[in-house]
């Protein structure tokens, strides 16, 4: 193994998604050399932005499966909207994506950290009702009415967020939740954590995930011109600054010598490294780097945890109300038979609006998601339930958007992220047992859900390496 190691350190990051780009990007500002390889033929991981018209159906199929999940329904069916190109013009994330926090996120936090900066539309929430919705779901009276609540979270301390870790949210709602409290608790912890079972939800997590949105924010944001101006200005950072993006370069092995990584094996061969940060999925670490370097404890862990899936769909509609464009909606499904009985989704408007450049005049995208399990979001029946419940509530929204529509597509997804946030997966800390390696993305101990978890991920693995 030859050696290639300057005076200036040597990263090597493994995945090529939002946490190794972010990571990335603050490790070369530090003065690090960094080397990304990324098994795809492309940057952005489960935070991925799709132009299918570039694809052909077999290219688009295969990319899906990688990221474990199909299209389960299709109006036409995906070889009409193929043929006829009715995808050009579009661009469609891989999953429902929503960055909470909005313009104040995580994200733009570390972003400014390299001088840049994404603009977001930003929206409150509202909700859909049986047959009609409100917005925003909190009035003024609601709001000063749970005054003390908020209070009691903004100056919650760690500790107390620690102990409430090992409290579920179902018991926190039977001690406190009263009313709109109730509706409050039972909405948001499943949408924050994109788990319906509130017996596995954290309160603690959901706490945290919270007291962002009360600084002055607004709860839900989505970039301007789609999730590709976020990682691409990760990725522009790491390149002009002398650091490198390996495509279609799969990292097949991490060497290890006496409980230090010491490098990499690729089909080019060998490269050793500093430090070395994997961004896959933690339940494929042990793919390319032996068990038999850690404890049995931690290999057993890491065996267990299970991630999240959610129904997605996407409407191509020709007209939408101005009073939705940009709006948020909330529901809730109750005993439809699923894990947790009730099952919350959402229908927004922010890829509506003009400026996101996600459909073509005179079409508007709209994108949509309701929440089940990894298992769920691979049963056919369970899957046709949903599919007609996410149908349902936008059409209280827009009672004639089946006529409105040029397409729509659901897909399945059972790793929308990496492992669910709840009281019985117990996710790794950033450091791992063996010296100089590192975890980052959504599958480790951060603060936060999805995209916002990723980025705290990286920022802590930074201030880490650069102790």
């Amino acid at each position: 193994m030859n050696d290639t190691r300057t005076q200036t350190q040597e990263i090597c990051i493994i995945g090529a998604g939002i946490g190794g780009l972010a990571v990335g990007a603050l490790l070369t500002k530090k003065g690090y050399h960094v080397s990304i390889y990324e098994k795809e033929s492309f940057i952005g991981g489960r935070s991925l932005s799709l132009v299918p018209a570039s694809l052909n159906i077999d290219e688009y199929k295969k990319i899906l499966t990688r990221f474990h999940m199909h299209i389960a329904f299709s109006v036409p069916n995906l070889n009409t909207l193929f043929e006829n190109q009715l995808f050009a013009g579009y661009q469609i994330d891989l999953g429902y994506h929503a960055i909470g926090g909005g313009e104040v996120s995580i994200l733009n936090d570390c972003l400014s950290e390299i001088n840049e900066h994404v603009d977001m539309f930003e929206t409150k929430v509202g909700l859909i009702k049986q047959n009609d919705f409100q917005f925003p779901f909190l009035s003024t009276f609601d709001i000063i009415k749970i005054i003390p609540y908020i209070l009691r979270l903004l100056f919650a301390s760690e500790k107390t967020l620690q102990y409430l870790d090992t409290i579920s949210i179902q018991e926190t709602i039977k001690k406190y939740g009263k009313g709109k409290m109730r509706l409050i608790l039972e909405i948001f912890s499943r949408s924050i954590t994109t788990v319906n079972n509130l017996e596995r939800i954290s309160t603690g997590e959901m706490f945290r995930s919270q007291k962002n949105l009360y600084k002055g924010s607004k709860p839900l944001g989505y970039p301007k011109n789609g999730l590709q101006d976020i990682y691409q200005r990760f990725a522009n950072f790491i390149l002009n600054h002398g650091g490198e993006i390996h495509l279609n370069e799969p990292v097949t092995n991490i060497l290890v010598n006496k409980n230090q990584v010491m490098g990499i094996k690729t089909r080019h061969g060998e490269r050793t490294y500093d430090y070395i940060i994997s961004n896959i999925l933690i339940q494929d670490l042990f793919s390319i780097i032996d068990k038999k370097h850690f404890p049995k404890s931690y290999v057993s862990n890491i065996q267990s945890l299970q991630g999240t899936g959610s129904l997605c769909a996407y409407y191509a509609l020709e007209n939408i109300p101005n009073e939705l464009v940009g709006k948020s909606f909330h529901f809730i499904e109750r005993d439809v038979g699923i894990d947790g009985h009730d099952a919350v989704g959402m229908v927004d408007f922010m890829t509506a609006s003009s400026p996101s450049n996600c459909a073509p005049h005179p079409y508007h995208l709209v994108q949509s998601y309701i929440i089940c399990t990894p298992q769920e979001a691979q049963d056919q029946k369970i899957l046709q339930k949903l599919r007609m419940l996410l149908d349902k509530n936008l059409q209280i929204l827009i009672p004639n958007f089946k006529s409105q529509m040029q397409w729509s597509i659901y897909p399945a997804i059972w790793h929308l992220d990496g492992v669910a946030k709840t009281i019985d997966n117990n996710k790794p800390t950033i450091h791992t047992p063996l010296k100089n390696f590192y975890l980052v993305g959504d599958c480790v101990k951060a603060p936060g859900i999805g995209m916002n978890c990723a980025i705290n991920s990286a920022k802590i693995a930074a201030s880490l390496i650069s102790c």
